[in-house]
């Protein structure tokens, strides 16, 4: 990138960080991850510190091919094995690297990728172990791993989604996993169970169609915070760290027939929030009490991208039903924020774009634009301070787009489910750098750190530098 653009990528990461330390991880956290990303860079959670999928400050590869059954594999630090199928994504703390899975014990799990409408269920809702393992983030060696259920599924899921989608979360002394109606589990680092919850039946289903879980916990200070968006009995819930114990619980019902995006919890000086993604309202909650703080009318019916925060706004997408919206909110909005027809801003919402979002990807801003990939392959890019599209393309007819986008010197990685990851130069014209072959369907979000890409597979964990 020219050295304009990188002085600017750098301004504008340094920015993102400074407002998104107003958000999610408890003090000890932010102080590891932000303050001393040399030391470890940890990324603690579903797209890493503070959910910005941002991981600057090392050189990260651009060409690598991990597909082992051409013959030519370069890049490729390590690569572990994991059993079963899963979409839950790899966290790293320290030296080591956490991820969820679920294997069926009667056979392997079937997987359907790419592009197409129908909505069967996965025939595979016979007897499955729920594991979490953990590996040495430098050599991918096993260091342990735990079996926390053994049982049939209690809901069905798509053929394109998984008994494991949840990504974990640690603030480097515990470790919280959480599969939805397989339950909610704590451990220590060193796996050991501390204590474990189980909150029923959780039906994530959409019209009758079972879908899978995929909410991932969030995390702040003392609470976990877990949405349970059942369209029969949807709701959100605060959890003590500590002991799992319930301290309040906000029925969702009329606010959200159903959401698949991980809450995002910040703090903006004022109040701690906890904003959720959802349909037909898009929603924010008091983290200390559970009253809802906001509400914005949303567009997508099957919201699933991960709100988060970029240069003092939250940023929101979802798709699905004929509408697409992008939003960015200021933290201090209250009330009903909805927008009124034919309007793109108020007081609340900085802009919006009513055709512009993403379905299941959620986006990442990176140097002063957001880029938000798709299901069918289009890539989008908009201005962040304007809302003007500065591109839309297709990045090619087999790039099916499930993992969330992420950045890092000054490129944008974009995992799509036929296996393939893209690489394109950040900024406002759509340059393809690299087109890298992973030998497997990759519809988990990779994590990075200190200059290493980390891929979750179909069936492995790879780590590219």
């Amino acid at each position: 990138m020219s050295k304009y653009n990188e002085v600017e990528a750098m301004k504008f990461t340094r920015r993102s960080f400074l407002a998104s330390s107003l958000m999610a991880l408890p003090a000890a956290t932010l102080a590891r991850s932000n303050n001393a990303p040399k030391a470890e860079q940890n990324w603690p959670q579903f797209r890493g510190p503070n959910s910005i999928g941002v991981a600057d400050g090392f050189t990260t590869a651009t060409k690598w091919n991990a597909d082992s059954t051409t013959g030519k594999v370069t890049g490729v630090l390590w690569r572990a094995e994991i059993p079963g199928l899963g979409h839950s994504s790899p966290i790293i703390w320290g030296d080591r690297i956490f991820v969820g899975t679920a294997v069926r014990l009667s056979g392997k799990a079937t997987l359907r990728t790419g592009y197409y409408g129908d909505v069967k269920p996965a025939q595979d809702n016979d007897e499955q172990k729920w594991m979490v393992l953990c590996f040495d983030k430098k050599t991918g060696k096993k260091r342990w791993e735990k079996i926390i259920r053994t049982s049939k599924p209690a809901t069905e899921r798509h053929e394109k989604s998984s008994h494991a989608n949840t990504t974990l979360i640690t603030d480097g002394q515990r470790l919280i996993a959480f599969f939805g109606s397989e339950g909610l589990y704590c451990f220590d680092l060193d796996g050991k169970v501390l204590w474990t919850k189980d909150l029923g039946v959780i039906n994530n289903s959409w019209h009758g169609i079972g879908w899978g879980y995929s909410s991932s916990p969030a995390l702040y200070k003392d609470k976990i915070v877990l949405l349970c968006d059942d369209p029969k009995d949807p709701f959100i819930g605060a959890f003590s760290l500590s002991d799992g114990k319930e301290i309040w619980r906000t029925w969702r019902k009329g606010t959200c027939e159903g959401s698949w995006g991980t809450p995002l919890i910040f703090n903006d000086g004022t109040r701690t929030q906890v904003v959720t993604n959802g349909w037909p309202y898009i929603t924010s909650y008091d983290l200390a009490t559970g009253k809802e703080l906001w509400r914005l009318r949303g567009g997508g019916d099957i919201p699933i991208p991960t709100p988060f925060i970029a240069d003092g706004l939250i940023v929101i997408s979802n798709a699905h039903g004929g509408k697409s919206p992008l939003f960015a909110v200021r933290p201090t909005a209250k009330g009903d924020i909805s927008l009124s027809e034919g309007s793109t801003s108020n007081e609340a919402v900085a802009w919006s774009v009513p055709n512009g979002g993403s379905y299941i990807s959620t986006p990442v801003v990176y140097g002063g634009y957001i880029y938000l990939a798709n299901f069918n392959g289009v890539l989008r890019c908009f201005d962040f301070k304007t809302a003007k599209k500065v591109f839309e393309d297709r990045l090619g007819k087999d790039a099916t787009c499930s993992a969330s986008l992420v950045a890092a010197d000054g490129k944008i990685y974009i995992p799509t489910e036929e296996g393939a990851v893209h690489v394109i130069k950040a900024g406002p014209t759509l340059e393809v750098i690299a087109k890298n072959e992973m030998g497997e369907p990759c519809l988990a979000t990779p994590a990075i750190s200190q200059g290493v890409l980390y891929f979750r597979t179909s069936g492995n964990l790879i780590a590219i530098g």
